[in-house]
């Protein structure tokens, strides 16, 4: 019996530890946007247990946090936050469930994989979009998808702005009916 908990990249939102939960099986995904109850991851791995399931993966966006915690500023001298955020979650769950746990960090391999056929094929229209548009001495922008379009956004519409990912979701609901616990 084992509990596995992979630290995601995502301090201040939570698309890709969503993602990569839905995508990889996780039992239990922790994002910036959903604090956590200790008492509910608990109760999920738990309750795999007691069905047979000899291990569970629980995937921790780096920004996730406990209900009632406070998020202190972070700076560029801050220590890896998720890392002591997955450690401290991996000693409680040991110690409250007699579970061997195991902390798995991917680091900047989350950023380098190989590209799927979609990807490169997406890859390459956004970048023939935005050759059109240099062609046409449009600049400023970049290139979004808008249903099955692509469009220009301009920059100032997008930089430096924080894009959480909104609790009524597609991924949450698709998150929650197939039963993957969100700590809440």
């Amino acid at each position: 019996q084992r509990i596995i908990l992979v630290d995601i990249m995502g301090h201040n939102t939570g698309w890709l530890a969503l993602g990569a939960s839905l995508a990889g099986g996780a039992d239990v995904c922790l994002i910036p946007e959903i604090p956590y109850h200790l008492d509910r991851v608990v109760e999920a791995v738990a309750s795999r247990s007691e069905k047979g399931r000899r291990f569970s993966i629980i995937s921790v966006g780096e920004g996730a946090m406990q209900a009632g915690e406070e998020r202190e500023p972070r700076s560029d001298s801050d220590l890896d936050v998720r890392a002591t955020t997955s450690t401290q979650l991996a000693v409680v769950l040991e110690k409250r469930l007699g579970m061997e746990t195991r902390v798995t960090t991917l680091g900047h391999v989350q950023r380098g994989g190989v590209p799927s056929p979609t990807d490169r094929l997406l890859a390459t229209q956004l970048g023939v979009k935005a050759a059109e548009l240099i062609a046409e001495g449009t600049y400023g922008v970049m290139v979004a998808i808008r249903g099955e379009e692509l469009v220009p956004v301009p920059l100032e519409k997008v930089a430096g702005k924080k894009r959480t990912v909104p609790l009524d979701h597609p991924w949450i609901r698709t998150a929650r009916l197939i039963g993957m616990s969100l700590g809440d």
